[in-house]
């Protein structure tokens, strides 16, 4: 039995939390999502560095310091994952998973000590373990310490799949294929121009999120309340920054403006809107993996994705492109999970953003998310994928975007009257201008060169020297 202001409320004798915990728990039973695991663990670091700080600065006696360090360790390597039961979607700015963690250390400091869990005349939840703190510090210190790491290991997972995909651009330099603009055809290109430009746009996400890493280092520990720092003495303010960055090997640093930094989370929705970017590109190049795989019969078929499962319980034979199907649904997420994010922090009132828990949750669970999806689609797929050249050489021979080439030799309007010829005689637009007349086949085959035709300038140029267009 417990007591706090509001009265006595009973709790399990086995658990390592307390009544506080106790009240979250009967106030939120909302999704049975748990709060992060990283996040806990980064709590966990934060009371550590702050145990040690208080010790530092004269405030807090070293055998019940030591042992609340030594408990917070556990947890930050994972013991007592169970005992952190609050629901991610919570009321208070994170103030029930921050009691949640001070009654389990505090809990745990006790029996290392040699006594009985919840005799808080030993380790006090609030006098010791949350000594010169505050939710409104500690919990959005340990969410950026906690996307950080997430943050890099995105960048980091993002880079492979680039690197990838310019595996294949190289593999593919010398296949020409048809373009296709608004899903018609368009002029041609390779097969590795297109791998190119998919490597070229995680090229950027890789970047934007290594740089954005930087923009999580500055914390509000020492701020309490509301940034002002009361209750925190100086020189625990100084240790508890200097005690974290040791802890967890990041460059932390302290906010200049911490009343800033507990009332605005406008970093936060930053990173977001990178990761959703991220996963804009994501869902836009497995679009474009899908189909240009699509068939393989009655499709474009230019690629072949790795053959993963059966795809139909009626249809012998049908293996779908479920991994592209995988990252667009995850990307899809993540846009929605971004979207939360944005409007949870545009909805903070003064000194503090009530709606922490939500960005927490959603952040970290998409970066988490995106992560996986892009590490799985670059080895389940993009490593794998094959070409089928004779199936691009057909479309690009059966289009009339060939004609494109010719224009600057004959004029606009005889490339389209070459175009119409050969529609109506069902033959290939090389065919149809020698038949007229107009180039001999060895013109056509200088002009219809792969290179010559996917790089900047006119095609043949320098090997067909008339001008034709009189």
């Amino acid at each position: 039995m417990e007591r706090d202001l509001l009265g006595e409320v009973e709790v399990p004798a086995a658990a390592y939390w307390g009544i506080h915990t106790q009240r979250a728990l009967r106030n939120f039973p909302v999704s049975s999502f748990p709060v992060p695991a990283e996040l806990i663990g980064a709590l966990a670091e934060v009371k550590q560095a702050c145990a040690v700080a208080n010790m530092r600065a004269g405030l807090l006696d070293a055998r019940i310091g030591e042992a609340i360090v030594a408990a917070a360790k556990e947890v930050a390597e994972g013991s007592f994952t169970r005992e952190f039961v609050v629901d991610a979607f919570q009321g208070g700015a994170g103030t029930s998973t921050n009691m949640n963690m001070n009654e389990v250390l505090a809990n745990r400091a006790i029996e290392i000590l040699g006594g009985q869990k919840g005799d808080y005349g030993i380790v006090n939840p609030l006098s010791h373990v949350n000594l010169s703190q505050s939710t409104n510090d500690v919990y959005p210190t340990a969410l950026k310490v906690a996307a950080i790491r997430l943050v890099i290991a995105l960048s980091e997972t993002v880079a492979r799949l680039q690197g990838a995909l310019q595996k294949k651009e190289q593999e593919f330099a010398g296949i020409l294929k048809l373009g296709r603009t608004e899903m018609q055809d368009a002029v041609p290109i390779t097969l590795g121009q297109e791998f190119g430009a998919f490597a070229e746009a995680f090229a950027r996400d890789r970047w934007r999120l290594f740089k954005v890493e930087e923009r999580l280092r500055q914390v509000n520990l020492g701020g309490t309340a509301v940034g002002t720092g009361l209750n925190a003495k100086r020189e625990y303010i100084y240790a508890a920054i200097d005690e974290l960055q040791n802890i967890t090997g990041l460059g932390i640093a302290r906010a200049e403006n911490m009343v800033d930094m507990t009332q605005n989370a406008d970093v936060f929705a930053e990173v977001s809107g990178l990761v959703r970017a991220a996963a804009v590109n994501l869902a836009k190049v497995s679009s474009d993996m899908r189909l240009l795989s699509m068939g393989p019969g009655g499709g474009l078929a230019e690629i072949r994705l790795p053959a993963l499962q059966e795809g139909s319980s009626i249809m012998p034979d049908k293996v779908n492109p479920v991994i592209t199907e995988m990252a667009t649904g995850v990307a899809f997420q993540v846009m929605s999970l971004d979207h939360a994010i944005t409007l949870a922090a545009s909805s903070g009132q003064l000194e503090l953003n009530a709606f922490l828990p939500l960005i927490a949750f959603n952040l970290l669970t998409e970066l988490k998310l995106l992560a996986n999806a892009v590490s799985i689609f670059r080895t389940h797929l993009v490593e794998g994928v094959e070409a089928d050249e004779a199936r691009c050489r057909r479309w690009l021979e059966e289009s009339l975007c060939l004609a494109t080439a010719l224009a600057p030799y004959i004029g606009h309007e005889k490339a389209g009257e070459l175009s119409m010829m050969a529609r109506e005689k069902g033959t290939t637009i090389g065919e149809a201008a020698v038949e007229k007349g107009w180039f001999s086949r060895e013109e056509i085959e200088a002009i219809f060169q792969p290179r010559e035709l996917t790089r900047p300038g006119i095609a043949g140029s320098g090997k067909v020297k008339r001008n034709k267009e009189g």
